[in-house]
């Protein structure tokens, strides 16, 4: 991740959630000192584990931050996976903007992490999509990789996504990829998305980069893709879910698209919970 643009958006995460001052620390004097732990409430792959460092950096760097796991690592229940020490009222200010960042981080790279190994075996690679949380792209998108998926296109702006409507607004799928390639010039990858086997014949005869075949079922995909020829690529896309995946990993497909890896998935249960406290840092 970008590290100036992770810090930016801490920055205005905190100023949401602390505004002009965390009301509730105010019980708390400013040399009131504490330790705290973030365990697991269950198992894991980790992930933003490095947002605590980033965090208290930037909300009050006399708050100690130990790492006892990184991103990628798997954890159990009761794992301690972050432990600080420093101001009380620092701690307890930073405390929710960061585990829901982690929570949410982890629990995207636990979901990867086990759609991934359904395709263990198989050359088919899982990819997420846009259906990101406005602000959160970026992180999401890490998480993604941090369980073992890839990323598609960012965002509009570095891939074309010739859809539907993009079709259906330029007469015809052959017209939409011509007046791509003349806007963007051969170095951006054109996809075109399809959904019937007429479409898939005009489209390859188009010539994208990538083919995406839109809610098809396994046998309709596995079918359609031995029509495609190389170097076009292809994808599967529409309605995947964990429990379906298997059967489209294998239908030879280049890639599969999940929008479920960061708009359906359970949160992980994370907690911090204060272990002692003292009226002054220990040297």
């Amino acid at each position: 991740m970008n590290s100036l643009l992770v810090e930016e958006k801490l920055r205005n995460f905190f100023l949401e959630d602390i505004g002009e001052d965390d009301l509730s620390s105010r019980v708390f004097a400013p040399d009131h000192y504490s330790v705290a732990i973030v365990r697991a409430k269950e198992r894991g792959v980790a992930c933003g584990v490095h947002l605590f460092e980033i965090g208290f950096r930037l909300l009050d760097p006399r708050v100690k931050v130990v790492l006892h796991i990184q991103d990628g690592e798997l954890f159990e229940l009761g794992t301690a996976l972050v432990e600080l020490e420093g101001p009380t009222r620092s701690i307890l200010s930073g405390e929710r903007v960061l585990l829901n960042l982690m929570q949410r981080m982890s629990s995207i790279a636990t979901l990867t992490h086990q759609c991934v190994e359904q395709l263990t075996g198989s050359a088919t690679q899982l990819v997420d999509t846009r259906k990101t949380t406005a602000g959160l792209r970026m992180f999401e998108k890490y998480a993604v990789r941090i369980g073992g998926g890839k990323n598609h296109r960012n965002g509009l702006y570095d891939a074309v996504m010739l859809k539907d409507n993009h079709i259906a607004a330029c007469g015809s799928i052959t017209e939409a990829v011509k007046k791509a390639r003349q806007q963007v010039g051969p170095v951006v990858k054109i996809e075109v998305e399809i959904e019937t086997e007429e479409q898939l014949r005009e489209a390859i005869a188009a010539q994208p980069d990538v083919i995406m075949i839109d809610n098809q079922s396994p046998a309709t995909v596995k079918k359609w893709v031995q029509l495609v020829p190389q170097p076009i690529l292809t994808e599967a896309s529409g309605g995947i879910t964990p429990e379906t995946l298997a059967a489209y990993g294998d239908t030879g497909v280049n890639m599969i698209s999940m929008g479920a890896l960061t708009h359906s998935l359970k949160q992980i249960d994370l907690s911090l919970n204060v272990t002692s406290s003292h009226k002054e840092a220990v040297q």
